[in-house]
């Protein structure tokens, strides 16, 4: 980023650093900024943050704890976590709803005045070298769309649309990313991000509570029992905050590519932990990448070299490959199970991709529209085993399902058919998102039907029952605020009960008023 990209200017969207600090804190208290993840309507965290927001203004959380020494990193379970299988298999990635009151407490230290030119001023600096280029900046939607719609549609200009204009000036392309990088980013190399690492290191700074980074570093090492590494998933803020130092690694890199005289000819765009690298010489390639390495090593950061790759087509390797077998493949049908079956075939080369989701959002809408089927059965096991093997899809496919078990007129049929679902998902681990989304499926049907994932446990007690608490609060001294992280608020039980057996599309779909520019 340089200096004229702080200047606001009319668009759709805005990065989060051309916002005011007030702005900036507006935005990260957002509820789709606290969570990130697809939940059904009636899972909504806007009261609660905001609750919460109304008590800490102002004060330090320091002031809520039972003890001046106690820490919320004495105790377990500060987060929740929400397990998401990523394969079907064995391979999961945990989100994590970040306990509200450490949240908003280090949105409202982030977005202190100062605090907040400090960060614009250290990605400044980050971004000097006009030819290292970082395009993942958390945006602000200014349109109709969602923040997270916005955040694509920047990708697919940013990225991949300024990926094909650089195959006019370069003949290779590299791509590489870093391996599970939130979850090895090293906490104290925040404040060497936002501080410089001399000034970090001093010992006089290195508890200072007045340093931005060491403040950063306190909270995320308070919601993970002291941990040093790694970083929760799962919210706009830590995407934010894994910019800091994958900025300052762009800063390093740069600073060592200068002492390469021989290396001037090449362009680099990082969009979060992924690399594209364009050169006109392979060998100046081999060693940017080698440069890469020893900068991420560094900051305790790896590559993942097995996955790097070099193409002499810029063009072709700018686009990802599922998108362009999904244009060039036939996507339709007139029969409705051939239809599936294209889907379904798309799904077995090319799973978990995002044209994958975007094959099923069209067929959630041509099914939308049909008003009798006679035998959906086939259908339903068709979307279930797609489900099954491709955790991306979850939301869709629900939607997808819900259609096609209204056509079953015979409620015991229904619910065992859902019966057989639910069996088919408890043989593989790690499916609390896909339970949320199943009781979305079920709960118009029958709304006490079991699920083990504690959020579907607090779907079906609204206000009422003694569910277990989300987050861990046994350090909070203060009955306002633990009041205020109640976790029943979670559940807006008037969405919820009025929900249509049906799912719509604007439920599951990203868009909501345009089709996401070319990036489908």
């Amino acid at each position: 980023m340089n200096a004229k990209v702080l200047s606001p200017v009319l668009t759709s969207r805005r990065s989060i650093l051309d916002l005011t600090y007030n702005e900036a804190r507006t935005f990260l208290l957002k509820p789709e900024s606290y969570c990130s993840l697809d939940l059904p309507p009636y899972i909504a965290f806007g009261d609660l943050i905001n609750g919460v927001h109304q008590i800490l203004d102002g004060k330090r959380l320091t002031d809520f704890k039972k003890k001046k020494q106690a820490n919320p990193r004495d105790h377990d379970d500060v987060n929740y976590t929400i397990l998401h299988n990523k394969d079907g298999k064995y391979a999961w990635r945990p989100f994590q709803l970040i306990h509200p009151a450490l949240y908003v407490s280090l949105v409202h230290a982030i977005t202190e005045e100062d605090s907040w030119k400090l960060i614009r001023d250290r990605f400044q600096k980050f971004a000097t070298n006009n030819k290292i280029r970082c395009l993942s900046l958390p945006v602000m939607s200014f349109s109709d769309e969602k923040d997270r719609a916005e955040q694509v549609s920047h990708w697919w200009n940013a990225v991949e649309q300024r990926s094909i204009e650089l195959s006019l000036d370069y003949g290779y392309l590299i791509e590489t990313d870093i391996t599970d990088c939130y979850g090895a980013i090293y906490t104290h190399s925040i404040a060497w991000a936002l501080h410089t690492k001399d000034e970090a290191k001093k010992k006089t700074n290195r508890n200072n509570p007045n340093l931005i980074g060491n403040v950063i570093d306190s909270h995320i090492q308070d919601m993970r029992h002291g941990q040093t590494n790694g970083i929760p998933q799962g919210s706009v803020l830590m995407d934010f905050i894994a910019e800091m130092v994958l900025g300052f690694a762009d800063q390093a890199l740069s600073e060592r590519l200068q002492t390469k005289k021989d290396i001037t000819d090449y362009r680099i765009l990082r969009y979060r932990d992924d690399y594209r690298i364009f050169i006109n010489s392979p060998q100046v390639g081999d060693e940017i990448v080698k440069l890469i390495t020893e900068t991420t090593a560094d900051l305790g950061l790896k590559l993942s070299l097995p996955k790097t790759k070099m193409s002499n087509n810029i063009v072709r390797a700018s686009i990802k490959s599922d998108k362009l077998a999904w244009m060039a493949r036939k996507q339709s049908d007139e029969n409705l199970q051939k239809h599936l079956l294209i889907i379904y075939g798309h799904a077995t080369s090319f799973p978990n991709t995002g044209s994958l989701v975007i094959a099923l959002n069209g067929y959630h809408k041509r099914v939308s529209k049909l008003t009798s089927l006679l035998s959906p059965q086939p259908l339903i096991a068709i979307v279930v085993d797609i489900a099954y093997r491709n955790p991306r899809t979850y939301p869709i496919c629900a939607a997808i399902l819900s259609k096609l078990l209204s056509f079953i007129a015979n409620n015991d049929e229904r619910l065992d058919i859902v019966k057989r679902i639910r069996k088919t998902f408890s043989q593989i681990p790690n499916t609390g998102h896909m339970q949320i989304w199943l009781q979305r499926v079920t709960f118009p049907l029958d709304r006490n039907i079991d699920y083990d994932e504690t959020v579907c446990k607090l779907v079906v007690a609204g206000n009422t029952g003694n569910i277990r608490p989300l987050w861990n609060n046994d350090w909070i001294s203060c009955p306002e605020l633990k009041a205020a992280v109640n976790a029943t608020k979670i559940v807006d039980t008037t969405t919820r009960d009025k929900i249509a057996q049906v799912i719509s599309p604007k439920e599951v779909e990203l868009f909501l008023s345009k089709t996401g520019e070319g990036y489908y």
